[in-house]
Parts: structure tokens; sequence; C-alpha cells
């Protein structure tokens, strides 16, 4: 299978809860095995009705997605989260926010991951690390 933006923003469409999120494929670099969403802002992702900012809940499913997808590039299928550690450093607030996620090491049985997430003015908002399976590990 190619993996470029448009597959796997496909990929990402086959999950009503991923579809529900209306992610933006933004940039996919396999040989770097990095990968950059972007999750814009609705009323039903608001932390509280009107305040402008991301509930933590969507923040952390974004995080693990955009991470997943990192493993994604180098397995060329879907991997299952075993892990997953948010910490977040501001409230994210704007029209979107965006994640870049590299996988660090890809083994034989499990895959560490580091994301970035930014929001619309360019501020670090949250940092996340997942931990996902490896097909055949």
């Amino acid at each position: 299978m190619q993996l470029n933006a448009d597959t796997i923003h496909a990929m990402l469409k086959r999950s009503p809860f991923i579809s529900f999120l209306n992610l933006e494929v933004v940039h996919v670099d396999i040989e770097k095995l990095e990968i950059g969403m972007r999750l814009p802002m609705r009323p039903e992702l608001e932390r509280g009705g009107g305040s402008g900012q991301f509930h933590g809940g969507p923040i952390a499913s974004f995080i693990d997605t955009v991470g997943d997808y990192a493993v994604v590039l180098a397995v060329k299928g879907p991997v299952p989260t075993i892990n997953l550690r948010v910490d977040y450093l501001r409230p994210c607030t704007g029209q979107h926010i965006d994640a870049v996620a590299r996988a660090r090491r890809v083994g034989k049985s499990i895959a560490v991951v580091d994301i970035d997430v930014v929001d619309s003015e360019g501020r670090l908002c949250a940092i996340g690390r997942g931990s996902y399976g490896v097909p055949g590990g």
C-alpha cells in the first residue's frame, strides 16, 4: 500500500469517532516516520461553551490518533495503543490545533512516538508520548 496524505485521510474516515473529529492530514514524511495533522475547533470540542478552549479529551484523542499514524507509516497497517501519556502545558485555543508525531523507535513488538501539539498561533500547548503494538510482535 502506498501511503500519502490522501490514503491516510481515507484510512481516518473508516473510524466513525475519528471522522467525527474531522482531522486533516497536513504533511507526511515516511523516511522520518513523521506525520502532521490538524484538528479544527467547533463547539462540540470546547472545554466550556464559548470558552474557545479545546477540551482535554479531544486533545488526548487527537494525540493518540496522530501518534498511531506515525507507526502506521512504518508498518503499513493498523496498530493498537498500549499506553498514552499527555501533558497539558497551556489551554489550546484558536481555530485549530496542529500535532506532529515522530516515531522514536519502531521495534519488533512495540513502537514509541512523541507528539507535539501547538495552537493556531504556534504555541506549544500539549505534548504526548504513546506506545503502540507492532503487528507480529
